[in-house]
C-alpha cells in the first residue's frame, strides 16, 4: 500500500462482511485508496468495483492481495482474468486460515496463468529502473525486509 502511494497507483479495498468479522485492521493504511467498499460476495468483484476499474484509464492489469487466498483473492483472480485483466498475486501479502488452503490456491492460480510473485518484485518492476524518480523511496520500502510468510517453511 505504500508502494501504491508513492507511485500513485490507485487502490480498491473490499471488506468481507465487515459487520461480521470486522474492518480492515487498523495497523493496515487505508489513506487514499480509492474505494473501500464492504461486501458480502467472496470475490470482489462488485459493479462499484467495476466501475471503479472503468475509471483508471487503460488499466491493464491488477495486483491482488490481502486474507483468504483460497476464496477472496482466489475468486476475485479469476473473474479479473475472465474479464481480459493481467492479474499479479502478492504471495507474501495474502493469507488463509490455513497454509494447505493457501499453498494449493496458490498453485492453482499459477496454472491459470495468473502471475504469483512477492512484494519486493512487484515494486521493483513498477518503477523498472534504478533511475525512476520514486527508485529510493521504493528501496527504502523493500530494504524493511517483510516478515517471514511461512510458505517455504511447510514445504
Amino acid at each position: 500500500l505504500q508502494g501504491a502511494r508513492l507511485l500513485g497507483i490507485p487502490v480498491i479495498v473490499t471488506e468481507q462482511y465487515p459487520k461480521g468479522l470486522g474492518s480492515t485492521v487498523q495497523e493496515i493504511d487505508l489513506t487514499g485508496a480509492k474505494l473501500v467498499l464492504p461486501k458480502t460476495k467472496f470475490s470482489m468483484v462488485l459493479p462499484e468495483v467495476e466501475a471503479a476499474l472503468a475509471e483508471i484509464p487503460g488499466v491493464r492489469s491488477v495486483v491482488l492481495f490481502g486474507v483468504e487466498t483460497h476464496v477472496c483473492i482466489q475468486q476475485t483472480a479469476l473473474e479479473l482474468i475472465g474479464r481480459g485483466l493481467e492479474v499479479h498475486i502478492v504471495a507474501d501479502a495474502t493469507s488463509s486460515r490455513s497454509m494447505m488452503d493457501r499453498m494449493f490456491a496458490l498453485e492453482r492460480l499459477a496454472r491459470t496463468g495468473i502471475i504469483v510473485t512477492t512484494s519486493e518484485a512487484i515494486l521493483l518492476q513498477l518503477v523498472a529502473d534504478k533511475e525512476h524518480p520514486k527508485f529510493k523511496e521504493i528501496q527504502n520500502l523493500i530494504k524493511a525486509s517483510a516478515p517471514e510468510s511461512g510458505l517455504l517453511s511447510k514445504v
